[in-house]
Order: C-alpha cells, then structure tokens, then sequence
C-alpha cells in the first residue's frame, strides 16, 4: 500500500502552529468541555469494539438502519479509511467526484484503480453522465462528499439519487461523507438511508464543534460494516470511551441547541465573509458549510503564492486551491469564533490593500 503525503496536512504543519490566525481551518468553533459531564468512570476500552450496541442502534435509526449496521470510529478520517479498506482490493475500482478532501481519493488510489470526475467553476455542478461514463465492471463504490469540501456545493437531492442508481445498477456503492450535512438549514435525507447501496460517514467534528472528540461512524450494509469492524480492530481497536461518553451527551441531550447555535454562526459569518469576497473582486459559489473556495486576486501565479505571501506577511493561514487541484483559488474557513474572523479578514484585507 503505497500512499501520496497528505498535502493540505503537511501545509498546515509548516505554519498553522505559528501562525496567529487559522483562517483555513474547516470546522466550526470548538465547543467547551464544561458543557458535558466527562467522568465516564472506569477507563477501559469499549465492549464490543465496533461500540455501544444501544447507542449504536440509536444511531442507526436515524438512517432506518439497525445497530449492526453502524460503526463507530474515530471521527469521518477513521470511517472512510475503514470503508474503503472493507470494499477495494486489488483489481477494484472507484469513481471519486472532485475537488474533495484528499483522503477521499488518495486511500482509493492506494489500495485499486480510481476514475475522478471533477466539479467545475464557477457553479461546481454535478456530473451525472460524467459518474455514469466512469463506472465500470469492476467498479465497487462511487464517493462523493457533500456539502462539498472545498467548494461548499451542496448537490441537490435529485444528483445524489442518480448517483445512488447508478452505483445500485452497477452493483456498486455510494459512499457519502456527509460531516458538513447538518450544518445546512434543511439538510438532505442521508445516503445511507436510500437503500443497501448507500454509505454514510460523519463525525461530531464539523457540524457540533467536537473535533477533539474524534467520534465518527459509519452506516451501511451489514457486510460492509463488518468488514470494516474487522479492519478497525488493527487501527484504533474501540473508540475512546471518554468520546463516546460525551457523544452520547451531544445527541441525546443537546443536539438541537448545538445545531441552531452553529448554524446561526456560520450563517452570520458566511454573511461577513460575502462582504469580504465582494469588496476585493474576488469570486466564489455561496457555500453550504463553513468552507468557502475563493478565487485568487490578480497579480499573483498561483493559490500557494497567495496563501504563502498572506502567512508570512499578516500570520493568517489560508488554504491553497493547489492542493485540491485548482491553482486559481484559496479555500477560506469561517466557522471560527466571531471576533477572531473578523481579526484574520481585517488582516488578509490589509495585504491585498497594501
């Protein structure tokens, strides 16, 4: 298994812990502990390890699936890496719709043969009949992330269907990861809840604010489930105990304080940050989520020259499009607390005045 590094991470590594202000970071704002009780108890693994089978089947329901078809891990990375692990194999073949995030086609490439299908500027539409002419015989899953990392495209439910057919027909799966889902007003129905073809990953990481929690899942068939389970069993083994503890605090208890109270800050932000794309000429699609892809300002090659010039100027960390095969754009996060994006745009505003 031979796999390309990780280029947004190792971006990250050279000037996030330095840096003042995150402005690429692609989640929102961290919630506090002290709104969870954090003594689970005894400190032991969590039996069985696939996770607690009365939370697992809480879970579940909300995809109408049962317990044994929900796993969970450590946050989304974990359940794609899992997923992907349980369906391809060596003369396997995917079909990755992007730009995305890199492990959702980078893991693929590593273990079987991917097609990619690219979304385009500046609406970043779908392709159906692009996914269709990708899929072949040998195809096992057709992976699309949605809303979309970068671009915060939010594909219409009328799309996703499609792809849902065309990967059933195939004799196929459609893996989802779908972290930024409830972060939309009026999220779309799961994938996992259209039919045995349908694949779910999430986390609390994106939408809630838990990324620390590192408490994720995936649903689906049972056979890949399992064969997901038994591959997680040389990764991360149970999750954490203490994560599932306060996981189950999260949704049980406060899901719906902790979705309005997000969703209204990602609202006002995306709000602030139109006025910043719009006063410099710039362009971009409104995103869903708390990610933005943002066209570069003239005079400069490419989305790493920008991004490096804007670190090293104002210490505000941005993301070049390059690494998510577009070299004309930067992505921008701003799930961030208030004050602190209003801080790194003031900043990012300042270079592109001087």
């Amino acid at each position: 298994m031979q796999i390309e590094p990780f280029k947004l991470e190792r971006w990250f590594a050279e000037y996030e812990h330095e840096a003042d202000i995150m402005l690429a970071e692609s989640g929102i704002r961290s919630l506090d502990t002290d709104r969870f009780d954090t003594n689970p108890g005894e400190l032991g693994y969590v039996i069985p390890t696939n996770g607690d089978p009365d939370f697992r089947a809480e879970v579940g329901e909300r995809y109408d699936r049962t317990a044994d078809e929900v796993l969970f891990t450590c946050g989304t990375q974990e359940a794609n890496f899992l997923a992907f692990l349980s369906l391809l194999g060596e003369g396997c073949h995917a079909v990755v719709v992007t730009p995305t995030y890199q492990a959702l086609h980078a893991v693929p490439e590593s273990l079987g043969d991917v097609s990619r299908v690219w979304l385009e500027p500046p609406e970043w539409e779908l392709d159906v009949e692009a996914v269709a002419e990708a899929i072949r015989d040998e195809t096992r899953v057709v992976v699309l992330n949605n809303p979309n990392n970068p671009t915060g495209r939010y594909h219409p439910q009328e799309k996703v269907e499609a792809l849902y057919d065309l990967a059933r027909d195939a004799g196929a799966y459609l893996l989802c990861d779908e972290v930024y889902r409830l972060l939309a007003e009026d999220p779309l129905p799961p994938v996992a809840s259209m039919g045995e073809h349908g694949i779910s990953t999430t986390s609390l990481t994106k939408a809630y604010g838990l990324a620390g929690l590192r408490f994720g899942w995936m649903v689906g068939a049972e056979e890949v489930v399992n064969g997901a389970w038994e591959w997680k069993d040389y990764t991360t083994i149970s999750p954490g105990i203490i994560d599932q503890h306060v996981a189950r605090q999260a949704l049980d208890e406060q899901e719906d304080d902790i979705l309005a109270e997000n969703r209204a800050l990602a609202e006002r932000n995306r709000d602030r940050v139109r006025e910043f794309v719009d006063g410099h000429g710039l362009d971009w699609y409104d995103p869903v989520g708390v990610n933005g892809f943002v066209s570069i300002p003239d005079g400069f090659e490419n989305g790493t020259e920008f991004c490096r010039s804007v670190v090293e100027e104002e210490s505000v960390v941005l993301a070049p499009g390059d690494l998510f095969g577009y070299d004309q754009y930067f992505r921008i996060g701003f799930g961030l607390p208030a004050a602190e994006l209003e801080d790194g745009l003031e900043r990012v505003s300042a270079f592109l005045d001087r």
